[in-house]
């Protein structure tokens, strides 16, 4: 087992790569910390995790307040003694999030302070933790947006992103002599409900298809996998660095034949 012993703190864990990473982080051996809004969605994923006889306990979270990341960091040591591994995978895409003359400044100012301020204060409440616990790793989710604009208008979500990749650097420079590393994983375009509830339209869906190499979308399960080595011992000289899991979409110029 790649995490036996170890405290895994996972926000977003209802769904998508945050409910498959809980998963596989609990059958690798954490005992996992379920952070997330949607309370029926992380109960449901802790269910999941028990049902299969890991360990694990939920938290309802609004990873933009700062309280509720100290209850769920506070919650990590209460009841599994400490914390080794934070995943801040939680983020939003919303619908009215477009382009810079259609976009509200109210969309903006929550995606900025869902996905950005929610890893900063995960981060503010989760190291000291983690110092405390002996060292660790720190995840958190990018996008491939960070590097390409996206083909279906989204400015709020790619600014965010682009400033997670940004912040990752930063934190694993000041972090990197205190035994504890912080990477990013970028993942590309997911079947998963958080982009295709965005690309609500067969149009939106081949717009952005088009331009992945592999041709597909790919699966929360894949960045799972992704995420348990940036996570375990596996990725031990690893710090400061993004992991890119796109289908090929960063690397590519032109829409392949």
């Amino acid at each position: 087992m790649k995490l036996k012993e170890k405290v895994a703190l996972i926000t977003g864990g209802s769904s998508g790569i945050g409910r498959e990473s809980a998963l596989l982080f609990a059958r690798e051996g954490a005992s996992v910390v379920v952070a997330d809004i949607n309370e029926a969605g992380g109960k449901e994923t802790v269910k999941m995790i028990k049902n299969e006889g890991g360990n694990a306990v939920f938290v309802k979270v609004d990873v933009s307040l700062a309280n509720d990341c100290k209850k769920m960091v506070d919650l990590a040591e209460t009841e599994f003694g400490g914390l080794h591994i934070l995943f801040n995978n939680a983020g939003i895409m919303h619908n009215d999030d477009g382009n810079s003359q259609n976009t509200e400044e109210s969309v903006f100012d929550l995606t900025m302070n869902v996905n950005v301020k929610g890893v900063f204060l995960g981060c503010k409440f989760g190291i000291p933790l983690i110092q405390k616990s002996g060292g660790g790793s720190v995840i958190n989710t990018a996008s491939f947006v960070a590097h390409l604009g996206a083909a279906t208008p989204q400015i709020a979500y790619t600014a965010s992103k682009g400033a997670v990749l940004a912040m990752s650097r930063e934190l694993a420079i000041i972090h990197a002599r205190q035994n504890i590393r912080v990477n990013a994983l970028s993942p590309g375009p997911l079947r998963t409900d958080l982009l295709m509830k965005f690309l609500n339209t067969e149009e939106k869906k081949n717009r952005r298809m088009v331009h992945i190499p592999m041709g597909r979308f790919g699966e929360a399960a894949e960045m799972a996998k992704a995420a348990l080595f940036l996570a375990c011992d596996d990725s031990s000289y690893m710090t400061g660095n993004e992991f890119l899991v796109d289908g090929g979409i960063t690397a590519a110029y032109v829409t392949p034949e």
